[in-house]
């Protein structure tokens, strides 16, 4: 499963398609002492990715300095929604610096209020004010912070309940982690604080009752009363497994926030700006939350994130008392408004779309294929994951979904490593400007990549 990938360079096949090139060993030997010098100097949480030096990035394309070009599959980690190294955004980023402000700390500046008005024009009406930090960490943190402080403006010290979902991701902070539903990435914190509760969420695989009867006899369960509830958090898509829950429960849910007077909150990190074939991810619900949380693709380049919410819920703190060191960075700020208006020009939100379903279609063909090791497909537009499982079980398979991805890596096709439920999910997540025709080409990889390493495995088990 997940861990370090070997250094030693070695033999791959060669490739040379319109968008793929590998014509070195791979890693390629060359940047060997580059990898060891990062090895000597990170910690070792930093050697969980493909050894893939990046040189430039292009588009969708990813090129290293020896002649090796990728496809990529990755956004790097959803980042470059409107594709990468795109001329409008890098001209936006040096005119900025040539401008001389670098920073303006929580001083106005025109940039700052040039993102804000923009992400509160595009969002629904009811979100009508923009907050903007640099992660999506601190932006889900910032989310917690309003949501427990509406609750106990309305509710009192009773009102503190933050509900979010089993397997869900928000973050690597510790309000985040605490927030997220993953048990192996809170080991560290020791006792978990029991205002934070997680309940199913209900994807339809890891969890087959998608009814939202679930959702309240869970919190009943758990001990915990509709009343005593500040804000429920939920991923658009869990991120580890590009997992949707049914509009009619999200729609469930909206309604029962409302009657409770709970803060919804859509962690809109990696769903945000056209990922989903929409320019908002939770319009697949048909609902508007009381506050979301973007980042990651807002600027396909620079750290930028925001919160952007109702009125009501902004505005419980008084000057001076919510601010953040990097708040609308005037370098970021220009960054992301030339990367949203990119989106919207080139309409990369219907490309996602148009295209997603030429890519979920792939995808779809090789579960139907190998069901007997790829539990699921989810996903929607340009993100989807496929659940890898030992056969004849629900029981995850890292080790499979780490092969393919490897192999994949050493054709061509540039991934992430895999995550999710016992780290099994392939995510696939390319550039939104990506065509048809490299969408295809990518999933054959895949297919490939998988067939080759079932094969493998079948080899070895004979011998």
């Amino acid at each position: 499963m997940a861990g370090a990938y070997d250094l030693t360079p070695r033999d791959v096949p060669e490739v040379n398609t319109k968008f793929r090139r590998i014509r070195t060993k791979f890693p390629v030997p060359e940047s060997v002492s580059m990898l060891q010098e990062l090895r000597r100097y990170e910690p070792h949480s930093m050697e969980g990715q493909a050894p893939v030096v990046w040189d430039r990035a292009e588009g969708f394309q990813v090129y290293d300095r020896w002649g090796n070009m990728w496809l990529d599959f990755s956004s790097g980690v959803l980042i470059t929604n409107a594709g990468h190294g795109r001329k409008p955004i890098a001209d936006a980023v040096i005119d900025q610096a040539r401008s001389g402000l670098l920073t303006s700390y929580c001083f106005p500046s025109v940039q700052r209020g040039e993102l804000a008005k923009r992400l509160v024009e595009l969002a629904p009406t009811e979100l009508d004010k923009a907050f903007i930090l640099s992660t999506g960490s601190e932006a889900t943190e910032c989310a917690l912070k309003l949501g427990r402080t509406h609750g106990r403006r309305v509710g009192g010290d009773k009102k503190i309940h933050i509900v979010t979902f089993e397997n869900a991701f928000h973050g690597r902070t510790l309000g985040a982690q605490l927030a997220g539903g993953i048990p192996a990435l809170k080991e560290w914190i020791g006792p978990l604080d029991p205002t934070f509760v997680q309940v199913p969420f209900p994807d339809g695989f890891r969890c087959e009752d998608t009814s939202f009867d679930l959702f309240e006899k869970s919190l009943a369960q758990k001990g915990v009363k509709p009343e005593q509830v500040a804000c429920v958090m939920t991923e658009t898509y869990q991120g580890g497994g590009a997992s949707f829950a049914p509009p009619e429960y999200v729609q469930q849910l909206r309604q029962w926030c409302d009657r409770y007077d709970v803060v919804l909150i859509m962690d809109e990190v990696q769903a945000a700006f056209g990922r989903c074939g929409t320019f908002w991810g939770f319009e697949y619900y048909g609902i508007v939350p009381d506050l979301m949380c973007l980042g990651k693709g807002i600027s396909s380049s620079l750290p930028v994130s925001a919160v952007v919410g109702r009125s009501e819920i902004m505005n419980q703190f008084p000057p001076g008392s919510m601010t953040s060191t990097h708040t609308g960075n005037p370098v970021c700020a220009r960054a992301a408004c030339a990367n949203i208006d990119l989106i919207v020009a080139e309409k990369l939100a219907e490309n996602a779309a148009k295209v997603g379903q030429v890519f979920q279609d792939e995808l779809d063909g090789i579960k139907q294929r190998h069901g007997d090791v790829i539990g699921a497909r989810h996903g929607r537009g340009l993100v989807a994951g496929l659940h890898c499982i030992k056969p004849g079980t629900k029981e995850p398979d890292g080790q499979l979904a780490w092969d393919t991805v490897a192999r994949c890596v050493s054709s061509g096709v540039l991934f992430f490593s895999p995550v999710g439920f016992g780290g099994a999910t392939i995510k696939i997540c390319p550039p939104l400007c990506i065509t048809a025709e490299a969408a295809s080409e990518g999933c054959g990889v895949i297919a490939e990549s998988l067939a080759a390493v079932l094969a493998e495995r079948s080899a070895g088990a004979k011998a």
